[in-house]
């Protein structure tokens, strides 16, 4: 192994690649990322306007990793989340129809020891935790560095970077976004299609309190979603056509402001804008393959999906669990921790969760955005229902929280 410039590689230094680089470097392992842009740029609430919602399974990961005491502060807790239907803005306004689901923590707090039913988390809160402990741990970084080019060999796989280094290690990991370098280098095709939508995400102060509710609300252009963040914030997304999305971007503060405050309604008061409004295109994008010889994918590279519900930060979170467990349990066993026979153990992992919530995405944003008179029905009555069912509401929250399946250790709160 002397003769490798790390035991893992790591392209992309987002908030997957660096989990699962601390669960690496934590169990022994000697990881590198390497990203195009340095930790410190990344912090700035210019870089990236969003916030995610955070599984209470993936949180627990990131506790199990030290993670906590640098997270929590800023974690706001979700008790509860409205989710409802309607054709006009202002949901809040007229408050649930007779169609809606109503989400309460407490209906399973025996069952998942108190968490809420996730933490709402300003992606430069996480990134600027991550920063702290790769540091802490003593992980190489390099950045800004760009990974150009990749091979794969028998015994190591080879980056070459934009300066003309070329490193090696038995195991690439591509964790650099939709257009990875090492998943082409890899031959690994790509399936999926664009939306014709884009993400409007802001951040506003709000005058009354949210008390930890999430509010889902569909329209026929798509959800609108007001997160709670904390210091009475909430993080907006707000999903239009691509030719909406560019004409409230490009709107004037108090023009966008307008917009917003119908949208919203009156119910959380006055809502103030803070720091810049940010646009992203939504599409679906899956990998043919989780892996091959030498290289494995994760996060966006693997899958990437509309943000209608959440859950694609936790798909890769979840496969950084896994990944690194799969990784973890083969050195400690002396494997070749870069085989196909290794590696498709992740693979095996992690399919068909990644598939069938991608395929349920895709499903989800269909009946929802659009008008069409028999759909608002069907899916106004299969809300109804849900609602009514406990036994059917308690799977789906626990299904959101990631705390279904056959789980990595890290994602029970357990080290590797």
């Amino acid at each position: 192994m002397d003769t490798f410039d790390a035991d893992v590689i790591i392209a992309g230094a987002g908030m997957a690649g660096a989990t699962l680089a601390l669960a690496l470097a934590q169990a022994g392992l000697r990881p590198l990322l390497i990203d195009p842009v340095v930790f410190s740029a990344q912090l700035a609430p210019s870089f990236d306007g969003r916030s995610s919602a955070i599984a209470y399974a993936a949180f627990r990961q990131w506790r199990s990793l030290g993670l906590a005491p640098l997270l929590e502060p800023y974690a706001e807790r979700i008790e509860q989340i409205l989710v409802t239907d309607g054709r006009a803005p202002g949901p809040l306004a007229r408050g649930p129809g007779p169609f809606f689901l109503h989400f309460d923590a407490a209906e399973i707090a025996d069952r998942c020891d108190g968490e809420p039913l996730g933490y709402m988390l300003e992606n430069r809160r996480t990134r600027a935790g991550l920063a702290q402990a790769l540091e802490d741990a003593g992980v190489a970084i390099l950045a800004p560095a760009r990974v150009t080019a990749a091979s794969f060999g028998p015994r190591a796989a080879r980056v070459t970077l934009a300066d003309g280094r070329i490193l090696s290690a038995p195991l690439v990991v591509g964790a650099e976004g939709r257009g990875s370098v090492i998943r082409e280098a890899a031959a690994i095709g790509a399936l999926g299609w664009d939306y014709r939508q884009t993400g409007v995400v802001a951040t506003v102060k709000l005058e009354r309190p949210h008390g930890g509710v999430a509010h889902e609300y569909f329209l026929p252009s798509g959800p609108f979603a007001i997160l709670p963040l904390t210091e009475q914030r909430a993080s907006l997304v707000w999903t239009e056509s691509d030719r909406r999305g560019a004409a409230l971007k490009a709107a004037r503060p108090e023009v966008f402001h307008a917009h917003l405050q119908r949208r919203i309604g009156p119910h959380l008061g006055m809502a103030e804008v803070q720091g810049p409004v940010f646009t992203y295109p939504l599409g679906l994008q899956l990998a043919e393959r989780l892996c091959g010889s030498r290289v494995a994918l994760l996060g966006d590279a693997a899958h990437g999906v509309h943000p209608i519900a959440g859950q694609g930060l936790n798909l890769g979170l979840k496969g950084a669990a896994a990944l690194a467990q799969t990784i973890v349990d083969a050195a400690r066993l002396g494997e070749d921790i870069g085989s196909e026979a290794v590696l498709a153990r992740y693979a095996a992992w992690r399919r068909f969760d990644t598939v069938t919530l991608s395929a349920g995405m895709d499903a989800f944003v269909r009946l929802f955005s659009n008008d069409n008179p028999l759909l608002r029905l069907g899916r106004g009555l299969g809300m109804a229902a849900v609602n009514q069912i406990g036994p059917a509401r308690r799977f789906f929250m626990q299904e959101a929280g990631g705390a279904v399946g056959d789980l990595p250790r890290l994602l029970k709160g357990e080290a590797l």
